[in-house]
């Protein structure tokens, strides 16, 4: 690819405008020495009038029928499926991934545009009887006003299609701010709906530092809801914020998800599971398998193959069509995932595979890890409850079902689990006892799907469900609606 010239802006009602805050290079994670995009970033100042702009197209949209508003999703939603292969290529180039999975994530995104269009038809409230006569009693649901959307890197399209599309078809008007390290997948979702014929003000697109952007999108007085997908740490400061603002507040932070592998599983389709949880997309995906819990058993058989399979994965650039794991996503992702690594050492935890950064045949001007395998690993260990972000896989041994469970659940997260079985009874039983938001049944710990919620308890969320129609639900406000009829005086004793 060659160096990027050409400067990209901030859309802000309804225009490109460029960013007083400076340039940001964005760098190609499998050669950093290659600046992809570059974009103008805003600041403060420019966040302040995307609100604004957002703000004075609320009134408009929100009388807009929700069908309408839904047309504009579905027209943004034709114009996407048309530009698959240059979406997905920008975004191999910007976050690393491999081309196969950049154009799963964008048929994704995909998904959810066309199930939330559809959902500018279901936009309804509930009836309820009255104890009265002549009454009638419902509900109805009303946008909250000004939103905040901010995303992370690691899928740069198909979460901001499920935050926006709901967003938009409840009658919301947004301000999107995406991760620095992945402008150029936001600015191929904004031109979908500016070429659909968003109106003006209704979706800003601006670019900067959360310490700078995020901020003011967050504490700004005309902000009604944020959402936001990130880090823990990021996620516990922006509620405190939306807590002194006063604003409704929807966070998917982190996961240390488990798989359980029991010894009547079909081991070949766990294993392959497990090397997709654990290795695909570099482990950098909330629902990664991070933990392997496996029953004594059959520990021995296979951990044998997982190795074996993980020592055969191809790293390189995710351009490549032979390639099965890219490049994390910068220096300091590097750096942490190789810190924890070496504290999986220090703390006892057998290495069986991976365990450094790549550097031969043409590596080292990215950022690859070796994909990292650790067996006999304390539950309680450092890479054992610490969220780990890259391909880092620890082995747990487990007595029994009982004891396998016990330990999954041995965390502060809560996003996602799975187990494989035939035993539905069993299966059942972890169905019921898994602390998380998610269960997956003979299958990896990975995704979701467009009708169904997306999320986690204890640390790995706050607030809502995404997805599905609780992530429509996020953006409104429920109005209760009593209606009288009789025409006369009430006369009754309901208080």
């Amino acid at each position: 690819m060659a160096v990027a010239t050409a400067l990209y802006h901030n859309f802000i009602g309804g225009k490109w405008v460029e960013g007083k805050g400076g340039v940001l290079e964005v760098k190609n994670p499998a050669d950093a020495t290659e600046v992809v995009a570059r974009f103008s970033q805003a600041d403060q100042g420019q966040a302040k009038q995307a609100v604004e702009a957002a703000q004075a197209a609320f009134p408009a949209w929100k009388r807009t029928p929700p069908p309408q508003r839904a047309r504009f999703v579905r027209k943004a939603l034709q114009l996407a499926e048309e530009r698959v292969d240059q979406i997905a290529r920008g975004m191999v180039y910007e976050a690393g991934k491999v081309l196969s999975d950049a154009r799963g994530e964008v048929m994704k995104g995909c998904n959810l545009l066309e199930f939330y269009a559809g959902e500018g038809l279901r936009l309804m409230g509930d009836a309820a009887p009255s104890e009265l006569a002549n009454n009638f009693l419902f509900t109805k649901r009303e946008p909250l006003g000004v939103v905040s959307l901010i995303t992370p890197w690691n899928f740069p399209w198909a979460i901001p299609c499920w935050k926006l599309a709901p967003a938009l078809v409840a009658g919301n008007t947004v301000v999107y701010k995406p991760a620095s390290f992945t402008p150029l997948s936001a600015y191929h979702l904004i031109k979908c709906f500016e070429d659909a014929g968003i109106p003006p003000g209704v979706l800003n697109l601006v670019i900067g530092s959360g310490r700078v952007v995020g901020n003011e999108l967050c504490s700004a007085s005309k902000v009604c809801g944020i959402s936001f997908t990130g880090s823990n740490e990021v996620g516990r400061g922006i509620e405190q914020m939306a807590k002194e603002h006063h604003k409704k507040l929807c966070c998917e932070l982190g996961g240390k998800n488990p798989c359980v592998v029991l010894e009547d599983a079909d081991l070949d389709s766990a294993l392959a599971g497990v090397l997709r949880g654990a290795f695909g997309a570099a482990g950098q995906r909330c629902t990664a398998t991070s933990r392997l819990i496996l029953v004594e058993p059959i520990a021995e058989q296979f951990v044998q193959k997982l190795v074996e399979k993980t020592k055969a994965l191809r790293v390189g650039p995710g351009i490549h069509d032979d390639v099965d794991m890219g490049p994390v996503i910068d220096q300091s992702q590097l750096d942490a995932i190789l810190g924890l690594i070496e504290a999986g050492k220090r703390e006892g935890a057998k290495l069986l595979a991976g365990g450094k950064r790549l550097t031969e045949k043409g590596l080292n001007k990215g950022y690859f890890v070796a994909p990292t395998v650790f067996d006999h690993v304390d539950p309680d260990a450092t890479i054992a409850q610490e969220e780990i972000f890259g391909p880092v896989l620890s082995v747990i041994r487990a007595r029994d079902f009982d004891h396998a469970l016990e330990i999954a659940n041995r965390t502060k997260y809560g996003l996602s689990s799975s187990i494989y079985t035939r035993d539905i009874n069993k299966a059942m039983r972890f169905v019921d006892g898994i602390e998380a938001g998610m269960v997956h049944v003979n299958s990896p710990t990975l995704g979701g799907e467009a009708q169904v919620p997306f999320g986690g308890i204890k640390a790995s969320g706050i607030g809502d469900r995404e997805m599905a129609k609780e992530g429509l639900h996020f953006f409104t406000e429920l109005k209760t609606v009593f209606l009288d009829y009789t025409g006369g005086a009430r006369k009754s004793n309901i208080y």
